[in-house]
């Protein structure tokens, strides 16, 4: 059988992949792919173009076929923001949470929120999520992408949390209104939510510039008496709430730091204008006897008395707005009138004779 001989009209490469070359039957431009929009434009393109074949034939295809592409196929749409999964070990940090995270963020709060005695949030609130301990084996269980902790969280557990591949977040206390804000932004920014952080500082600051005493107001010496006559310092967030409205921290006046006692003989020898019983123990859920009626203080008639709920004392976040709510109104049935947005308006001297306790709480 007669072998058939190679036609003439085939392509012959060069050695080494280098350029191709036609012959002479085969002058025509190659095909290119086109759309609509870029065929006559193809069309129009000098033969020079097309002279050198192989390599350069390629990359004009690829970019005449990127260019049909529409823009909404060629880049894809970036996917939306991944917002992590969150447990929480302390009550201060869950009621913050709860202000700028999605309820779906929230795996879990602590066992604290969930008790009334320790809660700083609403109990309806709290019970919308599920609680925790704490414990390892609890919190890898719920599988979170981060876990909010404090300083005080035990070092074995961070170690624990730390050698399972679980991120640990500690936040401090905040002792000022603006160390508190500062929380506020780098929770809500753990959470991908800064927008809510700063709604929720700008609800507070609102809460503090209401209550707030007119210009020229005299301070009210009070002192914030806790079960078995514990007082806070002067560095605490209290103490900074105190004084935006309209107190001065009795105790703190008189060389008492954090957690320091003031006995009650003390208390009967040099008293305060205000008592602020946060007597509520944790254990009872009662108020100290010691602290609320003891018999000796009634024998201060130009000290006044008012209740402060304990639980607003350690917790910033939200917490703050009911504690300068509260503090406002205690303020203002001592001096009326003292309030910014009251009609009687203008500050006063402080009448250190009188006999009514306050009693709204």
């Amino acid at each position: 059988m007669a072998t058939k001989a190679p036609c003439s009209k085939t392509l012959l490469p060069r050695e080494g992949g280098g350029l191709r070359r036609f012959t002479e039957r085969r002058r025509k431009r190659p095909e290119v792919p086109a759309c609509a929009g870029t065929r006559t434009w193809a069309a129009t393109l000098p033969p020079l173009l097309f002279r050198g074949g192989g390599r350069g034939v390629v990359m004009l295809s690829a970019f005449l076929t990127a260019s049909c592409i529409p823009q909404s196929s060629a880049t894809p749409p970036s996917p939306a923001q991944h917002h992590p999964t969150i447990v929480s070990l302390n009550p201060c940090t869950d009621a913050i949470l709860a202000e700028v995270a999605d309820p779906a963020q929230i795996l879990a709060i602590s066992h604290y929120s969930h008790d009334p005695r320790s809660s700083s949030m609403d109990m309806s609130e709290a019970n919308r999520f599920p609680a925790t301990r704490g414990t390892v084996e609890e919190v890898l269980a719920l599988k979170p992408d981060l876990v909010l902790g404090s300083t005080f969280t035990d070092p074995a557990t961070a170690s624990a949390y730390s050698r399972l591949g679980l991120r640990l977040g500690r936040l401090g206390m905040a002792m000022t209104v603006e160390e508190n804000h500062a929380h506020i932004r780098q929770i809500a920014a753990l959470v991908h939510q800064p927008q809510r952080g700063e709604a929720l500082i700008a609800r507070i600051d609102a809460a503090l510039n209401a209550a707030a005493p007119r210009p020229g107001t005299q301070p009210i010496p009070a002192v914030v008496w806790q079960s078995g006559g514990m007082v806070p310092g002067d560095g605490t967030l209290i103490a900074d709430v105190l004084r935006r409205t309209g107190f001065t921290n009795f105790a703190a006046a008189r060389g008492l730091g954090q957690a320091d006692l003031l006995p009650l003989e003390r208390m009967l020898a040099d008293p305060p204008a205000l008592i602020l019983v946060a007597g509520q123990s944790a254990e009872t859920g009662k108020g100290d006897d010691r602290v609320l009626s003891h018999p000796a203080l009634k024998a201060l008639k130009t000290t006044r008395r008012a209740h402060l709920n304990p639980k607003l004392l350690y917790c910033g976040g939200p917490t703050l707005i009911a504690a300068a709510d509260r503090l406002a109104i205690i303020r203002n049935q001592i001096l009326p009138g003292t309030g910014r947005g009251t009609a009687a308006g203008g500050g006063g001297a402080y009448p250190h004779k009188t006999t009514h306790p306050v009693t709204a709480k």
